[in-house]
């Protein structure tokens, strides 16, 4: 449990627990800038950018018959509640964790229309003793090919440094890279089809994700009985709030794969991760995004809101709220593409519609309104 303290009464934000992406934001904006300078070395190897995806969740480069596709994603900080949940139950949660890691660089891919094809792995542990932990390196490496298998995708290698003195004792900092190929290139994503008229399909979430977790470990100095708070006694009982939260992340790739097979290419996506539902203004394009359906909220996620004591805004803003991955498409596609991701076990529904106008968000259920100034990664 953290040492530093929380309020134990008021609303309790992401930026209280350590995160303002108001001061991250801007790094990522001139990081890009300064990215997108490099480009030109590209052209030194016969290939070029796709300038389209620079802001997008992959970055794509064009090497003639087809595009490749590529993201490096950190876990953040999930591993820290298994590790919490390890020592009051005696059990090793990082079979779930490498999914999680896995899940946060492949949902990235997918956006721009790849095909995962290739997983590295970094797991930097704050000594060589993390290692030495027979149930726990095993299940993080068995989590690891199961997940690999899930989205057919081949486990190419990895880093396991121990930084001592970076990393602390006892803990891992873990993260993934993943490479994929857009081919044929018709399917590449990044939003020059989206339009005004386009279905919004959302992807139901499993619970938290990989993201929010600053602010679910803050709470549970709220707690009464810390990470074995039980959730919805009356619902689920039994259900602790650690075990909750280490729910692994949904891997999306089978449903993109299956869309393709079944001859759909999706006008844009969005990996709802970070900023919550905010993620759904991600592409420049000024268009509104009107939803009238909204799914149902996972139990933790409720649980997080009501004892955090936010508000939907703030909780829409910052947590995924039970959507996890968000599909732009034309309608006429829409409903089989829900039907497509609850055949492979996936919980989908039809939520909204593209519109002309200004550049929002409209959550028209719970009367939420995001501008263009709730989102500024470019």
């Amino acid at each position: 449990m953290s040492s530093s303290s929380a309020p134990t009464s008021g609303t309790l934000t992401y930026d209280q627990a350590g995160v303002n992406y108001d001061l991250i934001d801007p790094l990522k904006v001139s990081a890009q800038r300064a990215a997108a300078a490099t480009a030109s070395h590209l052209a030194s190897h016969g290939f070029t950018e796709v300038a389209a995806s620079r802001g997008e969740s992959a970055y794509v480069v064009d090497v003639g018959p087809f595009y490749i596709a590529s993201i490096v994603e950190c876990l953040g900080s999930k591993a820290l509640v298994a590790d919490e949940m390890a020592t009051l139950t005696g059990r090793s949660w990082y079979d779930g964790i490498a999914q999680d890691t896995i899940a946060m660089a492949v949902n990235d891919l997918i956006t721009v229309g790849a095909t995962p094809l290739v997983v590295q792995a970094y797991w930097a542990a704050g000594g060589s003793d993390w290692f030495g932990d027979a149930q726990r390196a095993q299940s993080l490496v068995a989590g690891w090919k199961k997940a690999c298998e899930v989205c057919n995708v081949a486990w190419g290698g990895g880093e396991t440094p121990a930084l001592a003195g970076i990393v602390e004792g006892g803990r891992i900092d873990l993260a993934a890279s993943c490479t994929g190929l857009i081919n044929p290139k018709e399917r590449l994503s990044v939003g020059d089809r989206l339009q005004a008229g386009d279905a919004i399909v959302l992807l139901d979430s499993s619970g938290i994700h990989a993201n929010g977790l600053s602010l679910a470990r803050k709470l549970v100095e709220r707690l009464p009985e810390g990470w074995l708070t039980e959730i919805d006694p009356v619902n689920h009982p039994g259900l602790t709030y650690g075990a909750a939260l280490l729910a692994p992340t949904v891997l999306y790739s089978p449903v993109t794969e299956a869309l393709w097979q079944a001859g759909i290419v999706p006008h844009y996506c969005a990996n709802i991760t970070g900023h919550g539902w905010r993620k759904l203004l991600r592409h420049p394009a000024t268009l509104t995004y009107r939803i009238h359906t909204v799914p149902p909220v996972t139990p933790v996620l409720a649980f997080i809101q009501q004892h955090a004591q936010q508000d939907d805004r703030e909780a829409y803003s910052t947590l995924n709220m039970g959507a996890g991955f968000a599909l732009f498409m034309a309608p006429e596609d829409a409903q089989r593409t829900v039907e497509i991701a609850q055949g492979l076990g996936i919980g989908a529904r039809i939520a909204g519609q593209v519109e002309a106008g200004p550049k929002q968000l409209l959550i028209e259920p719970l009367g939420i309104r995001f501008g263009d100034d709730d989102l500024q990664l470019r």
